[in-house]
């Protein structure tokens, strides 16, 4: 089998995801392919020796409806002959991109792929897909009567794993805190390419709130408290709220895989690879729980415990979903998340699996840590878990 490689990994600044964001007035298809521009000038690599991109997002529809990936490379200048296909797998559509690259290296598919994602939402706004359609069917809901909206789950999540108020908030706080001091001393600045808009260039991103605390988050009322659902679940105390919650954002990311062969031949250092990786179905009403079971599945595959891993990336959707997934698998605060996650630097969904990666591997190099591992809950009740290795650490 062929070993692959992480040769770059690189990603946009994340921009508001509402109209009058720092991103909101590119296509997405421009957004990702300045990223792609990026990617391949780092490396001076022939974008004619790609074999292929494949590209995670969500809302496919409008003008992320025609396989977003082809467009951006065609934007990007890449030759004609350069295909692309499009992920969906929810929250981990950019994850899963990558582990497919990752797969069709190792199976001898491809010698050099780029895996990444790309979401728009101040322009393809989330669930515009659906377009207000029933997505489970009546055999679904048949079999589950109680399946509920995402941040209902969250808010199920939390009442199960008794999280407090306090603890969502202070958890969130912690997230832009984080954020702000990597900003501030520069560690995003290797991972993130300036994308040029028409209003300007955008060099950083625009989701950090620095100075935000949990008192200043616990005046903000719950997001989900309505008649409807407080009838269906009376016990119910609501917590969940805009501040303890991921951000509705614009951005894109993308990792250059090849094969390790292929790298020599090229002379490009490869700066990890990918040591296992997992993927599993769990509760489709809890919905969120996923990376517990996803997080066990790839330690095993890769031979790996808790303690061997030096960061965890928990995609913050929601806080009760780190904090219930650090509950069950007793991580250290310190390496949960290092430099914050979706609550201060937003969850463009298509990209949001690759953005994780770019920057677990970035920390792994700045820390000299060995093993990162990261997890995505996801839309349905699954959750991507991949486990990567910094080269040259051994």
């Amino acid at each position: 089998m062929n070993r692959a490689v992480v040769v770059d990994a690189v990603r946009s600044p994340v921009g508001k995801g509402k109209s009058s964001g720092a991103l909101a007035g590119l296509h997405p298809a421009d957004l990702l392919g300045q990223v792609l521009q990026g990617l391949v000038a780092r490396s001076d690599l022939d974008r004619g020796l790609i074999d292929d991109v494949i590209i995670g997002c969500v809302n496919q529809s409008g003008e992320q409806s025609a396989t977003p990936g082809r467009q951006a490379l065609l934007s990007a200048g890449f030759p004609t002959h350069v295909p692309a296909v499009t992920i969906e797998r929810k929250c981990g559509s950019g994850q899963q991109a990558v582990d497919f690259a990752v797969q069709g290296v190792q199976a001898g598919a491809y010698d050099i792929v780029i895996a990444g994602g790309v979401e728009s939402m101040s322009r393809v706004p989330m669930g515009s897909a659906a377009a207000g359609a029933d997505p489970h069917g009546p055999g679904a809901r048949e079999r589950f009567p109680d399946l509920v909206p995402q941040g209902i789950a969250a808010e199920l999540v939390a009442q199960k794993w008794a999280l407090t108020r306090a603890e969502l908030d202070e958890y969130s706080a912690r997230s832009h805190e984080r954020a702000a001091a990597a900003r501030a001393a520069g560690w995003f600045d290797n991972e993130t390419i300036p994308v040029t808009t028409p209003d300007g260039v955008v060099s950083a991103d625009e989701t950090i709130r620095e100075g935000t605390t949990a008192e200043k988050l616990s005046g903000l009322k719950p997001a989900f408290d309505s008649d409807q659902w407080r009838h269906r679940f009376p016990d119910i105390e609501w917590k969940v709220t805009a501040g303890n919650s991921s951000q509705i954002s614009d951005g894109a990311a993308a990792l250059l895989i090849m094969s390790e062969e292929k790298a020599r031949a090229l002379g490009l250092r490869p700066r990890a690879s990918i040591r296992a990786s997992a993927v599993v179905g769990d509760d489709p009403t809890l919905m969120l729980t996923g990376p517990i079971p996803a997080t066990g599945k790839v330690l095993t595959r890769a031979g790996l415990s808790v303690s061997d891993i030096a960061a965890f990336e928990v995609n913050e959707a929601f806080a009760p979903v780190p904090l219930a997934w650090q509950r069950e698998i007793g991580a250290a605060d310190d390496v949960l998340n290092p430099v914050g996650g979706a609550i201060a630097l937003g969850h463009p969904l298509g990209s949001s699996g690759a953005r994780l990666m770019t920057s677990l591997i970035n920390h792994l190099e700045r820390t000299g840590g060995r093993f990162g591992l990261q997890t995505m809950c996801e839309a349905g009740g699954m959750a991507n878990a991949t486990v990567v290795e910094r080269l040259g650490s051994n």
